[in-house]
């Protein structure tokens, strides 16, 4: 394959976009998405401390690697914030490649771990429990997350969600019909007491951030999570992958389709007005967040 914008040879076929690039205008290419995402959507301004979600698989190292270039030149902060879920065979690799990357760049990290913050790891929360252990990773990593990005006054916390994450994230809300968690996806108004996340390669395909770590000699290798494959996301990717095979810019789509979504329903659904956890202080629905509900459980169980 031939560039589509020069003679050189092509790395990477996008088949959605109709058309091919070299390593050099692919570069080129996805640091301006990320841009264009970062300002269309005023993810990130002058002045502002931005903690980065670094867990040292490929789209938090592209994440990081990639915001330090295109925000060499601004007076932006970065700070790297890595959680220890403690899942044996995993998590200690990852580890080590977000330590690496972060000391690459020069950027200050902090580790938070599971086991040092709620009393147990990962797992050992989902021994003989009935919840799901995505659920159990899902709501400490967020509720550690903000916290630590509290701590460190940081102003926006940046994940590395890619467009594969937010399609499948999209379509799992269509098929169990939940409107009120499909709309969490839009632009938010700042909450007290919730750091304010964004996410720079939500327009980028995952196969095409990989790609970008390989080129730029950050990519790590690792292993699946041993518990992604016990969770509906699982088949939704693989019902999304499949789709995106046969039809180029299923992905995509799936995402325009939402955002129209979301603007005819503008008005309709309010934004939920939060309250602090009566035990932990961190923002919630009720009166109890749901990470003092799952610790409340396990120490009846225990």
């Amino acid at each position: 394959m031939i560039c589509s914008l020069c003679q050189e040879r092509a790395i990477v076929s996008q088949r959605y976009l109709g058309r091919h690039l070299c390593q050099d205008h692919f570069i080129q290419d996805f640091e301006g998405r990320m841009v264009q995402t970062i300002v269309v959507n005023r993810m990130i301004e002058k002045g502002e401390r931005i903690a980065v979600a670094v867990s040292g698989g490929k789209d938090s190292t592209a994440l990081l690697f990639g915001l330090s270039r295109v925000l060499a030149e601004k007076e932006v902060e970065m700070l790297a914030v890595t959680v220890d879920e403690g899942i044996a065979g995993y998590r200690d690799d990852t580890i080590l490649a977000a330590k690496r990357i972060a000391r690459q760049l020069g950027v200050e990290q902090v580790i938070v771990s599971f086991r040092e913050k709620y009393g147990w790891s990962l797992d050992e929360m989902v021994v003989g429990a009935e919840v799901a252990p995505c659920t159990y990773c899902g709501v400490f990593r967020k509720n550690a997350l903000n916290r630590a990005a509290k701590s460190l006054g940081a102003t926006k916390l940046a994940t590395g969600h890619n467009q594969d994450d937010e399609a499948q994230s999209v379509m799992m809300n269509y098929l169990k019909g939940d409107m009120e968690r499909l709309m969490r996806f839009r632009p938010r108004r700042e909450q007290p007491g919730l750091v304010p996340r964004i996410k720079p390669l939500r327009d980028i395909p995952e196969k095409e951030i990989a790609l970008y770590a390989m080129v730029n000699g950050i990519y790590f290798e690792s292993r699946e999570c041993p518990y992604a494959r016990l969770s509906l996301r699982a088949d939704v990717r693989d019902m999304m992958n499949r789709m995106e095979s046969l039809f180029p810019g299923t992905r995509q789509k799936t995402l325009q389709g939402f955002e129209r979504i979301e603007e005819l329903c503008r008005g309709d659904w309010a934004q939920m007005e939060l309250a602090e956890c009566r035990e932990c202080g961190e923002p919630c629905v009720g009166k109890r967040c749901k990470a003092c509900e799952l610790l409340g459980m396990m120490k009846t169980i225990n």
